[in-house]
């Protein structure tokens, strides 16, 4: 008897895909070093426990033979430490390969989308096409003018025995601009960001690498500048994103977005924002005379006031402030409400679950409409 196709689903046991034993404990490593600062051997210590724990190597293949391969690879370099000791240090691949990571683990699902350049609303002198047409205008380009429609006119109006091209035959395919966008992060390095039992800084951070690596690899046109603020406000590169820390920081909100509106006013894009990571009530603001007035205790009103005053500043400028809020407190949501409703921004109440997801919606989103 022949042997009959049968049609339906096969079922089998899971495979994984094939990783070699260095690309395994690879992104393994990379998790480890995010989480420990950069610290090289803090995350290999953190590694060789894991590995005692769950037999992540074997006798052909060991944590050692892995610290080798990192060297030969360019992922690590001898250093010297700030106490005048020798020791290991990533390198700038290193860097890349976990700003990379970031993005994969967060934004993963962009590898089937589409061109990275944004479209607005607006019609006008760019360079993606929209499909619809209209009547020549004095002063549009002669590489606008759409040839094949243009003739199609001149055909209908002059017919074809008495065959001739005038003005009123051509038509131009309309384009949209594709908009450029200037964006600000601000994460919050006040020493609650590593309180209560919950490291918040490490997903902020990786957050932070993975919508750099977006913008610089999908929308290189668009800028992100990044910083950081605790009892004071600093810019920080890129590059040093896996370095960050908390520390023993009260949160000056007020200097932060300062400090960020002074950035996007010397930006020659139209579309500026303001992203706001934080987990805390602003605490802390500095005074003319250099001096700190800082109040942890509830909500202080003179604080606050000078949040909402930034707000509205930020807000004549055209500069929306979209707040991501890790902290569900009722008196910490009605101040977020009221500090939003002063800027006409967004802000979104949010576990360290998804905050990656949601930035990078809310990005995505308002460079779809112009920001006026």
């Amino acid at each position: 008897m022949k042997n009959e196709f049968k049609k339906g689903f096969y079922f089998k046991t899971y495979e994984a895909p094939f990783q070699s034993p260095f690309d395994k404990l690879f992104t393994i490593f990379k998790e480890l070093i995010t989480h420990t600062s950069g610290d090289f051997d803090e995350a290999i210590s953190w590694l060789r426990e894991l590995d005692i724990e769950y037999k992540l190597t074997d006798e052909n293949y060991t944590i050692d033979d892995f610290i080798e391969d990192l060297k030969k690879k360019g992922y690590i370099r001898d250093e010297v430490k700030g106490d005048g000791s020798s020791g290991l240090g990533i390198t700038a691949k290193t860097e890349r390969a976990i700003r990379q990571q970031a993005l994969d683990q967060i934004f993963g699902n962009l590898k089937r989308s589409g061109s990275g350049n944004h479209k607005t609303k607006h019609a006008g002198n760019g360079d993606e096409h929209t499909g619809e047409f209209r009547e020549f205008n004095f002063g549009d380009s002669l590489e606008r003018i759409s040839l094949t429609e243009s003739l199609r006119n001149a055909q209908i109006n002059n017919g074809v025995e008495s065959f001739m091209l005038t003005e009123n035959d051509l038509v131009v395919e309309e384009t949209q601009y594709k908009a450029q966008m200037s964006t600000v992060l601000m994460i919050d390095i006040s020493h609650s960001m590593i309180l209560y039992g919950e490291d918040r800084i490490t997903p902020a951070k990786k957050v932070a690498m993975a919508l750099a690596e977006l913008i610089t690899t999908r929308y290189p046109k668009d800028t992100l500048d990044i910083l950081v603020f605790g009892n004071d406000a600093w810019t920080i590169p890129i590059k040093d994103l896996p370095y960050l820390q908390v520390g023993p920081y009260h949160t000056n909100t007020v200097a932060g977005l300062q400090l960020a509106m002074d950035i996007l006013r010397r930006k020659r894009n139209t579309n500026k924002q303001i992203f706001m990571i934080t987990d805390g009530k602003p605490s802390c603001v500095r005074e003319r005379d250099g001096s700190y007035y800082m109040n942890s205790n509830g909500l202080d009103e003179y604080i606050v006031d000078k949040c909402y005053t930034q707000a509205q500043q930020a807000r004549k400028l055209h500069i929306p402030i979209t707040t991501f809020m890790i902290a569900r407190d009722p008196y910490l949501q009605r101040f977020v409400n009221q500090f939003t409703e002063a800027n006409q921004g967004k802000a979104f109440y949010t576990g360290l679950k998804g905050l990656g997801e949601m930035i990078f919606e809310d990005y995505e989103a308002n460079r779809k409409k112009r920001i006026k």
